[in-house]
């Protein structure tokens, strides 16, 4: 009896176990289990759980995710912005296939008067009425008429062609927009699927630390960054950036340093919240230059211009893949929402890797 309780009670255990791998597994990489120097501490308050090792780690790995959150918000808002597009496409010529329509029934109906009225006159064409005739003065008089029934005729065929190919474009046209739209929601929604995933696995990395570890945490962000920044000044990265912002320029970063605060949220362009290039793209527009609304698209379409002559209102752009963008405000300093938990802040332009420095109205 006590042997099978004793079976029993390891099979509940390893049951338990293997559920709580696979969970771990699922999330996202497991958060480092406290070294033993730290859970040997006596148990006087709130004992240190992690090492600072232990937690950089784990910074390492949030960090991660949300890097990957982000390029997946870019991702998802490339396709949103083709799916306005080609929706918008869609209306135009959902419209122009009307208007053709209307049009194919006017020349329709015109030439079909112009076949009652031949039938009016015995189904004789005017040419044949005007030979027919014995006043030479008639004759005379209506060959120019006869010219331009032929002419008005000959015409009335070739814009009914015409509109009937148009109306075959229009309808080919909507069609492949409307593929397009179709393509681009898939492209959304694994976007969207994605970002979801990747940041609720940060979060619930973050979720199990304790609140002084949560605190510990956001310093090492801070010293990371700040070590980044120093070594990026050290470098002489700035020394000659001496540019005065632009008109526009000055009018964006206006805007963008307002913004300071708010919370970021993915996919939001205001104005309540942003992600990092619903804050630029948004600043940019409020200095009347629409710029692309993601960062890939901004990077890889406005004019590149060296750190060097970089001036405040430029964008800087971040990361390999171009997934994060700040907004250069002067001193070595950009405004920038860095992520989810995060507020629109000002940060070191140099506290993240930089891809290079692009500007709108160059």
């Amino acid at each position: 009896m006590n042997r099978r309780h004793c079976a029993t009670a390891a099979i509940t255990l390893v049951c338990a176990l293997a559920l709580l791998t696979s969970t771990g597994q699922a999330s996202a990489a497991p958060v480092p289990e406290p070294s033993p120097s730290s859970s040997s501490a006596p148990v006087t308050g709130s004992p240190q759980r992690y090492s600072n090792a232990d937690l950089e780690k784990v910074r390492e790995q949030i960090e991660t995710l949300y890097r990957k959150a982000g390029a997946a918000t870019d991702a998802y808002n490339l396709a949103e912005e083709q799916t306005k597009k080609q929706s918008g496409e869609i209306v135009k010529l959902a419209k122009a296939i009307v208007d053709g329509q209307a049009r194919i029934a006017a020349l329709k109906d015109r030439a079909g008067a112009q076949a009652r009225e031949q039938y009016r006159n015995g189904g004789l064409p005017p040419g044949a009425q005007l030979a027919l005739s014995n006043d030479p003065k008639l004759f005379l008089d209506g060959i120019n008429k006869v010219r331009q029934g032929q002419q008005a005729s000959k015409s009335l065929l070739t814009e009914l062609n015409q509109t009937q190919q148009d109306l075959e474009t229009y309808t080919q046209d909507a069609s492949a927009n409307w593929e397009k739209l179709e393509a681009n929601r898939v492209k959304q929604a694994k976007a969207k699927k994605k970002i979801n995933a990747q940041i609720k696995a940060a979060e619930k990395l973050e979720s199990r630390l304790e609140k002084k570890e949560r605190d510990r945490l956001r310093r090492l962000e801070q010293d990371a960054a700040n070590e980044a920044q120093t070594a990026w000044l050290s470098s002489g990265a700035i020394k000659d950036v001496s540019g005065e912002a632009s008109g526009a320029g000055a009018a964006a970063v206006a805007f963008a340093t307002a913004q300071i605060g708010k919370p970021y949220v993915w996919g939001a362009e205001g104005p309540g919240s942003y992600d990092c290039s619903g804050l630029t793209s948004r600043a940019w527009l409020a200095a009347k230059r629409p710029i692309p609304r993601t960062s890939q698209e901004q990077w890889r379409l406005l004019p590149r211009i060296d750190i060097q002559d970089m001036r405040p209102g430029d964008l800087i752009i971040y990361h390999a893949d171009a997934s994060h963008v700040g907004m250069y405000v002067g001193d070595g300093a950009i405004v920038h929402s860095p992520r989810p938990g995060r507020n629109v802040t000002l940060a070191g332009a140099g506290s993240m890797k930089i891809l290079g420095v692009v500007r709108p109205d160059k």
